[in-house]
């Protein structure tokens, strides 16, 4: 992983984990429908030996594949993480490759510079306001907790969830992250996702189906589902439909750590209003690029590389590292 715009981006990360540590926090792994018994530290193979999880946070995560952390990131943050946002919807600002996403049910007629036809932004680290938040030392005091201290941001993504507009297009399908990303070990991987407003089973809060992160990157494609599905959103086509499901009811602020192949999703928004969250993919830097060609990846991949050459104009020919 030596490309120079990552390179820069570790160093600026690296230089936030010298400073001071990030004010207290509320840990609460724990939900009634989960476990964390069962566990000797020898144990430990999704945590890293620090001092910023207790024994009982490091027993969650191993058995279940997330962590939620109250209250983590400020409300002055989070604001000025909407403020940018709102910017970018009305085109007052255009950071270098950022994509903009609209729900599939959006006409090209209705658009308009406004955050009611935008529902993600994703790869913003060329937007210095929204990268603030994978530099935060609070978010990585606990990234490094799960990737060691030798950090990179790999993944930005700002979500919009709009009100469904009957067609269900605002669900997201149950899949593991794991099978966007074209770099391993996976347990060198974590994703960083803070609520920017409470969130629940109405505006659809994030579904996890806990101690998923055990198994193995499964087959993803579109779901078979009526209607339309959102561009990329693809889903797992085969799990365990009886595994236990948690709705994480999240408040301003509170974040959530998962692993890559934690099976995860989200419902519907069935209010009036926008559900808004940001989060971002931390790696190790020591972690390495592997083909995926000839794996359940590929079509991912295939997609991924059309959409990058629609975008950015991109005459020759490039695979999934090189979307990274």
């Amino acid at each position: 992983m030596d490309q120079p715009r990552a390179a820069a981006r570790l160093r600026i990360l690296l230089g936030q984990l010298g400073r001071c540590s990030a004010g207290a926090v509320i840990a609460h792994p724990i939900s009634e429908s989960v476990s964390s018994a069962g566990f000797h530290p020898q144990q430990f193979q999704y945590t890293q030996d620090n001092s910023v999880l207790t024994l009982q946070q490091r027993k969650f995560y191993e058995e279940n594949g997330f962590l939620v952390i109250k209250k983590l990131v400020s409300d002055a943050d989070i604001e000025r993480f909407r403020n940018e946002f709102e910017r970018i919807c009305r085109k007052e600002v255009k950071p270098m490759g950022l994509m903009v996403m609209r729900d599939v049910t959006i006409a090209k007629s209705e658009y308009v510079p406004s955050e009611k036809m935008i529902t993600k932004v994703q790869d913003f680290q060329e937007d210095e306001e929204l990268f603030r938040y994978c530099t935060l030392p609070e978010i990585l005091k606990y990234v490094e907790c799960f990737t060691g201290p030798n950090i990179m941001a790999m993944h930005t993504m700002l979500i919009n969830k709009p009100p469904d507009s009957g067609k269900k297009t605002s669900r997201h399908p149950l899949h593991q992250d794991l099978h966007y990303f074209p770099f391993r070990p996976s347990n060198n991987i974590v994703c960083a996702w803070t609520a920017m407003e409470h969130i629940d089973r109405n505006n659809g809060c994030l579904v996890v189906l806990p101690g998923t992160h055990k198994g193995s990157l499964k087959p993803h494609d579109y779901p078979q589902w009526q209607g339309a599905v959102n561009i990329m959103f693809h889903g797992i086509q085969d799990y365990d439909e009886n595994n236990t499901r948690v709705h994480l009811v999240m408040e301003k602020g509170d974040t959530v750590f998962f692993h890559p192949l934690l099976i995860h999703g989200s419902g519907r928004n069935k209010t009036q209003g926008f559900r808004k969250a940001i989060s971002c993919h931390f790696a190790s830097a020591n972690c390495h690029y592997i083909d995926v060609k000839g794996t359940s990846q590929e079509n991912i991949e295939k997609e991924v590389v059309r959409f990058a050459n629609e975008l950015f104009k991109v005459k020759q020919d490039i695979n999934l590292k090189e979307a990274f």
